[in-house]
């Protein structure tokens, strides 16, 4: 390749300072590939030592001197929009996975957090219903108990043919006649037996009815009981929907509004590339800094 040598006679080269250049930064800005730029050497320093050789070339006539200056500065732009353009890839590929991990981890914690309320949702309602299954249990016993206390007719209530049978069992045993007053006391017994089990079958058929609305008085309680707690776990699961239906739109619209930053972002890389950094000849000399490449939303 060509080489450029500085003439002794040509003044110095003025850096972002209004210094003159050293001759390592010239030298930096016209030898080596973009990868062999010294340590800590400034991109835009270089491009703008590189455009007023070439320029002072031109106008001195030292056209191949102007071409190698050219060449390089060519190559140098080329490197640095590269750069910046993985740089700015790179930057926002970051922010978008960081949403996406934040989101991750929102969603995460919501679900956990409504896993825990259904949990303790579901062992209020089962200890609502234990006692009150234990207070049904109780209630019943006690009730039966009652039931077999105080229902009417508490013992039976003898025909008068049997009471007249009775009283024919005994006059006869009275009077020795044992052989009737056995055959007495037999029809008396079989009598007995039946309006026993007549009255023990209405006494138990009253207790049943009884029992039976009282049983059908606590089926309608713990039914109440069970409505109310799906009516609650319905409510719950509406809740976690309405704040599930929230945190996806919040995700949306921070999605939404980092693309369209970024987006913003590229298109104004694309705008300014990087000789815009460079200041023109014409104008006078400023050191500032590098245009932004990226905003973290």
């Amino acid at each position: 390749s060509k080489e450029l040598s500085r003439d002794p006679g040509r003044p110095p080269l003025l850096c972002f300072s209004g210094c003159p250049c050293d001759m390592a930064t010239e030298a930096s800005a016209l030898s080596g590939g973009p990868d062999e730029l010294p340590e800590g050497a400034d991109i835009y320093e270089l491009l703008e030592v590189l455009e007023r050789t070439r320029i002072d070339c031109e106008r001195e006539g030292r056209y191949d001197e102007a071409e190698v200056a050219n060449a390089r500065l060519e190559q140098l732009r080329d490197h640095e929009e590269n750069r910046r353009r993985e740089e700015l890839h790179s930057q926002q590929l970051s922010e978008r996975l960081g949403v996406e991990e934040a989101h991750m981890k929102e969603l995460q914690e919501f679900n956990e957090m409504w896993d825990r309320k259904v949990e303790e949702f579901q062992r209020h309602a089962e200890n609502l219903q234990a006692t009150l299954e234990a207070r049904h249990d109780a209630e019943h016993q006690a009730y039966m108990e009652k039931l077999r206390a105080e229902t009417e007719p508490r013992t039976p209530r003898w025909s008068k043919d049997l009471l007249n049978l009775r009283k024919i069992q005994e006059r006869l045993a009275k009077m020795k006649k044992y052989a009737e007053a056995g055959k007495t006391k037999g029809q008396a017994d079989a009598l007995e037996e039946q309006e026993h089990a007549m009255w023990s079958a209405k006494r138990e058929a009253k207790i049943a009815t009884c029992e039976e609305l009282f049983l059908n008085k606590q089926r309608l309680e713990m039914g109440g009981l069970l409505k109310r707690i799906q009516s609650g776990r319905e409510e719950q699961k509406h809740a976690k929907k309405v704040e599930l239906e929230r945190l996806l739109q919040r995700y949306h619209n921070v999605k939404t509004q980092l693309n369209s930053q970024q987006a913003i972002i590229r298109k104004r890389a694309e705008k300014f590339p990087v000789m815009a950094a460079v200041p023109s000849p014409r104008a006078p000399l400023q050191k500032g800094p590098s245009p932004p490449v990226s905003a973290r939303a």
